[in-house]
């Protein structure tokens, strides 16, 4: 778990220099770089989508697949999630913790930093093989990415990015632990069906921060089940 342990840190302390330097950055420019961090994570989460859908024959023709899965996993995701009322809990846990804290916005900043530090073959390909072989490299690569793009989210969002460092402690230290039961099911072909989901929940995350709109994010985290389940049972 050496791997995780150094994703870890990277994130803290990229979330500390980002502390550091908000205290210098007016309201206003604050609210700009907000909308230049939305178009950002809208193309990253755009580049995963279609990465993740398209792909180019060896007679050079451009394919896409995986449309009705990813409409099915989102729109059952978002049911599950309204019943479930997980945007909800979350904003009451935050709230509770947010007032004993005396820190405002914690849980936009735990939710968008945990999905771009979480989502992608990284994090998953990564833990694997930490677990497996031993062999850190994808994972310190991605401690550095991940170090940087916490002093951008801190710098606007706040101290809630700091807490994005548990779900990945939580879940690549458990991929990394189980790689041996996990490495027969995280074929290329899984991975590219998780990450397909998880990046349209980032792009909608992206599109909240440009327009401020109001989905859900978090009542869409349960259509990254469905993927999984999918390729369970028919793959």
């Amino acid at each position: 778990m050496l791997g995780t342990w150094v994703n870890v840190g990277g994130i803290l302390i990229g979330g500390v220099i980002g502390l550091l330097l908000k205290r210098g950055i007016p309201e206003k420019i604050n609210t700009a770089i907000i909308k230049a961090e939305g178009v950002a994570i809208f193309v990253i989460g755009l580049n995963g989508v279609l990465t993740a859908m398209l792909s180019v024959s060896a007679g050079g023709k451009l394919s896409s697949n995986g449309e009705l899965l990813l409409l099915v996993s989102l729109v059952a995701g978002c049911v599950i999630g309204e019943l479930a009322r997980i945007e909800d809990r979350l904003n009451n846990a935050s709230g509770a913790l947010e007032r004993r804290l005396k820190k405002d916005n914690l849980s936009t900043g735990f939710i968008t930093a945990s999905l771009i530090f979480v989502i992608g073959a990284m994090s998953v390909v990564g833990a694997l093989n930490d677990g497996l072989t031993g062999d850190h490299t994808i994972l310190f690569t991605k401690a550095v990415l991940d170090g940087v793009t916490a002093i951008v989210l801190t710098a606007s969002l706040g101290p809630g990015v700091f807490l994005a460092a548990v779900p990945v402690l939580v879940v690549q230290g458990a991929i990394s632990l189980l790689a041996g039961v996990i490495a027969p099911y995280a074929t290329t072909e899984a991975i590219r069906l998780f990450s397909m989901v998880g990046y349209a929940i980032v792009m909608a995350m992206g599109f909240n921060f440009i327009f401020d709109s109001k989905i859900r994010i978090a009542n869409l985290l349960p259509a990254l089940a469905v993927p999984i389940v999918y390729y369970a049972i028919f793959q």
